[in-house]
């Protein structure tokens, strides 16, 4: 059989229940128990029954903090919320993942948002080979500079500010 690597999610910008009532029912049939080896978040759960399905989806779970994150997201055995973020996962993260460093941030402290340039920065700030971003909602896979910027969009389609 074939070795395929790991298997990754990467989604984001969940919004449940404020913007979303929940994930499309299609896509969450796929959502199989570990099936997968690692979920890539980034942020905006809304609740912490979302981060509690993540978890049961993969043994490795990567969540960053959202602009609209609530402290009711964390599990009870998390950090306290800081004074500068609402929520203590942290603000970027980098995740390793066979050959490949990802780095992973919500996006809202890209400015302007979405673009490649002030992606790029980042990237190289979290010296990774690939970079995570959301909050435009807009899912986009592009190539700048020789590396790639991901962006899973919304899963449930919430709408964007």
């Amino acid at each position: 059989m074939a070795n395929f690597g790991e298997l990754v999610l990467v989604l984001g910008d969940l919004h449940i229940p404020h913007r979303a009532n929940a994930i499309p029912e299609k896509f969450k049939r796929m959502l199989v128990p570990n099936k997968m080896q690692h979920v890539i978040c980034t942020g905006n759960l809304g609740s912490k029954d979302q981060y509690e399905d993540l978890r049961n989806l993969a043994p490795n779970v990567h969540v960053v903090c959202g602009d609209f994150e609530y402290t009711n997201t964390m599990p009870e055995n998390a950090a306290p919320p800081s004074s500068t973020t609402p929520s203590s996962f942290p603000e970027t993260r980098v995740v390793q993942v066979g050959d490949f460093r990802i780095g992973v941030v919500h996006g809202h402290q890209i400015v302007p948002w979405g673009d490649h340039m002030a992606l790029s920065m980042m990237r190289r700030k979290l010296g990774c080979d690939i970079l995570v971003s959301g909050h435009t909602h807009k899912n986009e896979v592009v190539e700048h500079e020789g590396y790639y910027h991901i962006n899973p969009g919304s899963i449930t389609g919430a709408y964007s500010c």
